[in-house]
């Protein structure tokens, strides 16, 4: 028999819908397990903690070959709204809560929650413009010693 897993570290790089559920779900899951998890946000991820974004996630419609929509569809204006809207209702229809909401459940299971350093300083941001359940703002090297030991996934 496998040995089970203990510990995951999730990397979330993108700032859309659908690049930012993935992650939280898998994260929520761990936790339903009894898995310790950790999440950290990079790049453009870092809008899902950032205070003033993070309410704002919209779906990524151009380019997003799992839509099924020409890519011409995909840049009309407005329809990452539509899209969003759609797979918010139906995702709340399955108990899925909204990212903020998300992020807040998790936190609270105890779930670390970090910021990259690298990626909060090219974007000008400190501690204060993200949601109070990050823990601290991390180097890459912070985040490899609190992964050592368990899976890291990169979303």
């Amino acid at each position: 028999m496998p040995d089970s897993i203990e510990k995951v570290s999730i990397i979330i790089s993108k700032g859309s819908f659908d690049g930012i559920y993935p992650g939280l779900i898998m994260a929520n899951g761990a936790r339903a397990e009894g898995i310790d998890a950790n999440l950290f946000f990079t790049f453009f991820g870092l809008d899902a903690i950032h205070r003033s974004r993070h309410e704002h996630i919209k779906l990524s419609t151009v380019g997003n070959p799992g839509l099924h929509l020409a890519t011409m569809l995909g840049g009309l204006p407005g329809m990452s709204s539509v899209m969003t809207h759609y797979l918010a209702n139906k995702m709340e229809a399955l108990d899925i809560p909204p990212v903020p909401e998300f992020l807040e459940m998790i936190s609270d299971t105890g779930a670390g929650l970090y910021a990259c350093k690298a990626s909060v300083d090219l974007f000008g941001l400190d501690k204060s413009d993200l949601i109070p359940q990050v823990l601290d703002i991390i180097t890459v090297g912070e985040f490899y010693a609190l992964a050592a030991g368990g899976q890291i996934i990169f979303t």
